[in-house]
Order: structure tokens, then sequence, then C-alpha cells
């Protein structure tokens, strides 16, 4: 088999069971795999060794006994002794959301960084997850019957509420309030989904709509489930004029829509489609 097929194999197996644990950075790796044409994983995971090695023998020296402070140590392992940051200067480059560029690079966007975080802390047995903050992800550190919410665009620093209120009407504009479910856990198949998105829609507002197509197609790898992803699919395969594609996506969103009302969307959909092949 293929390093490719490999990484097929791998992110295919999370799809086919939602319930399995695994390593979100490892994930992320063979995502980022599936675009070059002889991917070499092996230097990646051996740095994320190096990171966790680092994040270890720093709290072995001082041990954190709250949040804040593992805030502190998982900032200087992967900010400070490594210089991850986010990158500002290019924010749309492509590479920022492929977390072996990101790996190479130093820089990213957060969602890339972020999943390094949580990588890194979890590997200290600490908790840690994605929160469903709009527009600027941010990571949930648990320690010591506290949580620190930890920004790893701006190299891991800890978020109070006020600057998380400006950081959101900086994104969504000046009359967004903090709402509780911006602070809801994001699971990790989720924070994949958010990553990939990145690289659709940067491939989509670029007109590169075949590339989008395949972005897709490693979305429905690690989420077959998700109807929304095949109908995105079927909607590219139209636009690109893959027609025959499209309809068979269409058709697979429709088997697994639950929603009534975009069940029946799906199906004026196919009927068109089907019109226009006839």
């Amino acid at each position: 088999m293929t390093s490719i097929g490999k990484s097929q194999a791998f992110l295919s197996a999370l799809g086919n069971d939602p319930s399995r644990d695994f390593d979100i950075a490892l994930a992320a790796l063979h995502l980022a795999a599936l675009r070059r044409t002889k991917p070499d994983l092996a230097g990646a995971e051996n740095h994320i060794e190096d990171l966790s090695a680092t994040l270890t023998g720093i709290v072995k020296s001082e041990p954190p006994e709250d949040a804040a402070a593992a805030a502190l140590a998982l900032s200087e392992a992967i900010a400070t002794r490594n210089r991850y940051r986010g990158d500002d200067q290019t924010y749309d480059d492509l590479k920022n959301a492929d977390l072996l560029s990101v790996i190479e690079r130093r820089k990213g966007l957060p969602v890339a960084l972020g999943i390094l975080y949580i990588c890194i802390a979890r590997r200290q047995g600490w908790t840690a997850y994605g929160l469903n903050f709009p527009g600027h992800f941010l990571v949930a550190l648990e320690l010591g019957g506290e949580r620190s919410i930890v920004d790893p665009f701006h190299e891991g620093a800890r978020r109070t509420p006020p600057e998380l209120r400006e950081l959101l009407k900086m994104v969504e504009g000046q009359d967004a309030e903090l709402e509780h479910n911006m602070f809801m856990t994001i699971p990790d198949r989720g924070v994949l989904l958010r990553l990939q998105s990145n690289i659709r829609l940067r491939q989509i507002q670029k007109g590169s709509f075949s590339e989008a197509a395949e972005t897709l197609e490693s979305m429905l790898l690690i989420a077959p489930e998700q109807s929304y992803l095949w109908r995105q699919a079927g909607m590219l395969q139209t636009q690109i004029g893959n027609l025959g594609a499209a309809l068979q996506l269409f058709g697979e969103a429709r088997e697994r829509e639950k929603n009534p009302a975009r069940r029946q969307e799906i199906a004026v959909m196919i009927q068109q489609l089907r019109r226009r092949l006839n």
C-alpha cells in the first residue's frame, strides 16, 4: 500500500467508527499527507515527540498546580522554545492549515496550531479541547479544578473574559456579545473538519474547484455521516460540470439527511440534475 493509501485507510477507519479515540495531531498529519505525492510523516511525528519531551522537562522541574500554570508551561514548550506563532503576514496561505507545513514553518492558523497544543497537553495527562468560539480557534485547558483558555495563534496567551469579548467583536462585529455556546467543546472530529474547511474555503475563493472537491473528499473520509458534506460535494461537482458524480453525491446526502425540509431540497436538486442529464 502506498503512503497516501495508508493515510486514506487511517482516516477511513476513523470515519467508520465515530466512537473511536484517536490522536488528533496524527489524524491532521494524515490529512496533510493526502495533498502530497510522497508524504513522509516520520519527521513530523518525531518533532511532536520532541515537543512532548520538552513540556515534560518543563513540568518536571516545576509541576503546575492549576490550569494557569499548565498553560504557561505549554506556551513555554511550543511558542517560546520552538517558536510557533500565528501567521499574520500571509494568513490565507494554504500552508497555514496543513499540519506538515505548519511544523516545517513553525507558523499557521489558530486551528492548526491549536491541534498541536491539544495533542501536547494531552500527552501530559491534562484535559485539553477546542472551543466553539467563532472566527478564531481557542483551546481550553483544565487542571486542578480550574480552566484556562489559551490562544494558540498568539503564542499560547491566556485569554481573560474581557479579552475574549474584544476578540469576538474583532471577528464578528461590534454588536457581538459572548454567549454560553461559544465555550462549548468541539469534538476532535469537528476540529479536523474546521481545519479542512479553512483549506476548502480558500480553494473556492481562488477558483480551484477541483482541489476543493478533493478536500471535501478528505472530510467525508472522517465524517461520512454528515449529510451537509455530501451536499456540498455535490454542489462542487455540479459547478465543475461532473453531473453524474454530483447526482451520486446528492443521493448520498439525501440518504443521510434527517431533516425533512432539507431532504426535500436535495430531492429537488436531484430532479434538476436528472433533467440536465437526459
